[in-house]
C-alpha cells in the first residue's frame, strides 16, 4: 500500500528510523508517530498530539487516521492470534 502512495523501499525498510529522515513530509511523520503511540499504548495519546492531529488532518481525517490505525491493529492480533502468515 505505502508504494501505491509513492513510498520508496528505503522508506520502508527504514521505518523505524523515520523521525531522522528527510524524505517523509511532517505530515507523515505525524501520522507514524501517531500509529506508534497508538498501537503501544492508545491511552499514551496526549492532548498535544491529538491538538497536532486535528490542525493536520481536521476532525473527520483524525478520526479515520486512528480507525485505520485501530482496524490494521486488530488485523494483525486477528492474525497473530491464528497463527497466520502473510501472503503476498
Amino acid at each position: 500500500m505505502a508504494r501505491r502512495y509513492g513510498w520508496t523501499d528505503e522508506q520502508i525498510n527504514d521505518l523505524p528510523n523515520f523521525e531522522n529522515r528527510d524524505d517523509f513530509t511532517p505530515k507523515e511523520k505525524l501520522a507514524l508517530r501517531t500509529a506508534e503511540i497508538v498501537t503501544r499504548d492508545a491511552h499514551s495519546l496526549d492532548d498535544s498530539t491529538f491538538a497536532e492531529l486535528i490542525r493536520e488532518y481536521g476532525e473527520d481525517g483524525t478520526v479515520e487516521l486512528i480507525a485505520a490505525i485501530g482496524l490494521f491493529n486488530y488485523f494483525n492480533m486477528f492474525n497473530d492470534a491464528l497463527k497466520m502468515e502473510p501472503t503476498k
